[in-house]
């Protein structure tokens, strides 16, 4: 991955809401994903560390096309040790790996705040890969400058 890493972080998941049917019946293959897909929201929380360390806590507002893929709609906070609250926002693609309870993460982030010690995130474009193992419930995350 290009640019400068900003921050990487690891959270656990916190809570999942499925409406009408669970994500853990598509991945034991007792459902089929509907062909209308389906929605799930993810909650999250852990900490960050890097140029931008803390608290880190959102929900990602997912949904599953019928061909597996996971759109993302993420919205969180970073909470840095200095007491500035950064919203996050992300979009990007979830991707199932064959035959394990992991999703390969990639995303398109936006970080804003008037905080005068971070606006250099303002605007900026920021890249994050990583993933998320189900069975553990976590997941870790690593965000790039570009």
């Amino acid at each position: 991955m290009q640019g400068e890493k900003i921050y990487e972080y690891d959270a656990e998941m916190t809570s999942q809401v499925d409406f009408g049917i669970e994500l853990a019946a598509i991945l034991d293959g007792s459902r089929a994903i509907p062909l209308q897909g389906a929605r799930f929201n993810a909650g999250f929380e852990g900490r960050a560390a890097g140029r931008l360390a803390g608290r880190v806590s959102g929900v990602d507002y997912a949904f599953m096309r019928p061909d597996g893929v996971l759109e993302l709609n993420i919205h969180g906070v970073f909470e840095t040790p200095d007491g500035a609250r950064i919203a996050l926002h992300a979009g990007g693609v979830g991707i199932l790996r064959a035959n394990e309870p992991m999703i390969d993460l990639s995303e398109n982030v936006s970080l804003m705040t008037a905080s005068a010690d971070y606006t250099w995130v303002n605007g900026r474009q920021i890249w994050a890969v990583g993933v998320v193992d189900l069975a553990a419930g976590k997941l870790h995350l690593e965000g790039y400058l570009q």
